[in-house]
């Protein structure tokens, strides 16, 4: 059997839907599994024994430059000449939908409309899968991608799954035992406050690298570093070495962003701050922890205004700590 995924973005998406594989190799070992992803996330997807291809497509180069359509366009038809059995489309959306659709197969699978935000896409597929929008993330993603299949997926399996990120890298000089704070996301308001993590630090006192996606994330590392000896700052690299750099360190500590899930696509310790966001985007595992809150949240209109996050105190996270540390 051959197939497609095709799940686009974003990072912590990526890698919730990625959990399906070892199910699906376990079930049809000899299928042939393909990836068309967002060129900037590839990384994520390399090394994983499971993915025979990687197939990446830049659509976001359209919004810059509308004639970027055809070159996309053209790269989707060259991918529709490895003749897939079916299509699955882990995105549920219409940009994502239509993708399926000119790779093309004789069966594409997605979500149904009631299933998806952009009920539309379902138009797209001739099978269709039910899950609750509201449901857990992880759930939806294997769901939607091994249901097609006849692929039986529980949260047992889940919550026992093997690590399914891998490295090629190798990261030098990095300290025997560290932990790691993942301070940014794209919202402003997922974000702990920077003053609060230097309390964390304080308070554990381990070596901590700090990891930085932007030019403003670097500023705030910088200040963080000055205000501990026990924090650093993480040189910026690949997705790969990011993995490798996550894959050893003792405990990950983070806002809701795909760095802060790796841990837990590598079976490493973690703690997850939510404020605007549904803590029912991650699994919780004896060693994979979350942290909320008090705010509700409307998983169908999030509320980027929503800072309550600000409110958790550094205390309740080391107590989390504490307990996950060795």
């Amino acid at each position: 059997m051959k197939i497609c995924i095709v799940k686009l973005s974003a990072m912590g998406d990526i890698i919730h839907a990625m959990v399906a594989l070892q199910f699906i190799k376990k079930e049809i070992p000899d299928a042939q599994i393909d990836w068309v992803v967002e060129s900037g996330f590839k990384g994520v997807l390399e090394n994983n024994p499971h993915i025979d291809n990687i197939l990446p497509i830049n659509l976001k180069s359209i919004k810059k430059k509308k004639s970027e359509i055809f070159n996309q366009y053209k790269i989707l038809k060259s991918y529709s000449k490895n003749n897939y059995d079916i299509v699955i489309d882990a995105q549920g959306l219409l940009k994502s939908a239509i993708v399926s659709r000119i790779i093309g197969a004789k069966t594409i699978a997605g979500f149904d409309k009631e299933s998806i935000r952009e009920g539309i896409a379902s138009l797209f597929y001739n099978k269709k899968v039910h899950i609750a929008y509201d449901a857990n993330t992880i759930d939806r993603n294997a769901t939607v991608i091994c249901e097609p299949l006849g692929v039986e997926v529980t949260n047992k399996k889940i919550t026992n799954k093997e690590k399914f990120l891998f490295s090629a890298s190798h990261v030098k000089n990095l300290l025997d035992v560290f932990n790691l704070f993942v301070i940014g996301s794209t919202w402003e308001s997922r974000n702990y406050p920077k003053e609060k993590f230097v309390e964390i630090a304080e308070a554990l006192k381990t070596e901590t690298y700090i990891v930085w996606g932007s030019e403003d994330e670097h500023q705030k590392a910088l200040w963080m570093q000055e205000q501990s000896e026990f924090l650093h700052i993480l040189s910026r690299g690949s997705l790969d070495e990011l993995k490798y750099v996550i894959s050893k360190c003792s405990l990950l500590i983070g806002n809701d962003t795909g760095p802060t899930h790796m841990a837990w696509g590598l079976n490493i310790p973690s703690i997850t701050i939510f404020g605007p966001t549904p803590t029912n985007r991650v699994y919780v595992t004896p060693i994979n922890r979350v942290i909320k809150s008090k705010s509700e949240v409307n998983h169908y209109k999030l509320n980027k205004n929503d800072f309550s996050i600000c409110e958790i105190e550094a205390d309740e996270i080391v107590k989390i700590a504490k307990k996950l540390l060795p």
